[in-house]
């Protein structure tokens, strides 16, 4: 059940393969469907649903509709960058909070909206018993799981600005970004030195920034049983 857990958390970029990006790409154009390079990962052999994505026309916005029922799943976008594209821009929405989650938790361990970021760092850093859970996972999974991800995320009880790691794996690390449900419906802007995220959740296992490997959008609902709705538009990465 551990290991289970593990690659749940860190499956991030279980979609990717080898269709890496130089550049982050629209989610799409005139489809309702997000385009290649994004595309809708889950687990390994995933049974339960899967969160769904759609693109939408939004108070001006085309966006990504992200709909958690009882679900787990990720848009990835895989890329191979330098740290040179060092800001993540975006704008989100939370339509539909899910107060039953709780990320101290494994069974509270669900996200109405995240935004990630998955690294390609060194496994020969990662701490020794969380590297040859990462082997095994890698191993099971079959996939270039990354050795460090760090999700911005919209909870709604966790204070702005709590950085805490994952109750499944510290492969996987969380800053909350958005807090509470006063403002629901309403788009809020985001930009992050994502290099300078990177190094205050993982400085302490490496001072080197590692390759970006992919960037992910997702909500998941299957460990509270739950349900939510938010939107993600205009992501840019720049200098």
């Amino acid at each position: 059940m551990a290991m289970i857990g593990f690659v749940r958390a860190i499956c991030l970029l279980a979609a990717a393969g080898s269709a890496s990006a130089a550049t982050l790409q629209p989610f799409a154009g005139s489809a309702s469907t997000p385009l290649a390079p994004w595309q809708v990962g889950g687990l390994p052999q995933q049974t339960k649903p899967f969160t769904h994505f759609s693109v939408v026309d939004l108070d001006g916005h085309r966006a990504l509709r992200v709909e958690a029922n009882l679900s787990y799943g990720n848009l990835v976008h895989p890329l191979q960058m330098t740290a040179a594209n060092n800001h993540l821009a975006w704008q989100w929405r939370l339509d539909e909070p899910n107060l039953a989650v709780d990320l101290h938790q494994r069974q509270g361990d669900d996200i109405a909206l995240k935004v990630c970021t998955l690294w390609d760092m060194p496994i020969d850093k990662v701490p020794f018993l969380e590297r040859q859970l990462l082997r095994v996972a890698r191993s099971r999974a079959g996939e270039p799981l990354p050795a460090a991800t760090v999700c911005y995320v919209w909870d709604p009880f966790l204070p702005l600005g709590t950085a805490l790691d994952s109750p499944f794996t510290r492969r996987l690390r969380y800053i909350v970004l958005r807090s509470g449900t006063e403002r629901l419906h309403q788009w809020m802007p985001e930009r992050r030195d994502i290099t300078a995220d990177f190094l205050k959740l993982f400085g302490a296992e490496t001072n080197e920034v590692p390759p970006l490997v992919g960037v992910a959008i997702g909500a998941d609902a299957d460990n509270t049983q739950g349900r939510s709705v938010g939107h993600v538009a205009d992501m840019v990465l720049d200098p």
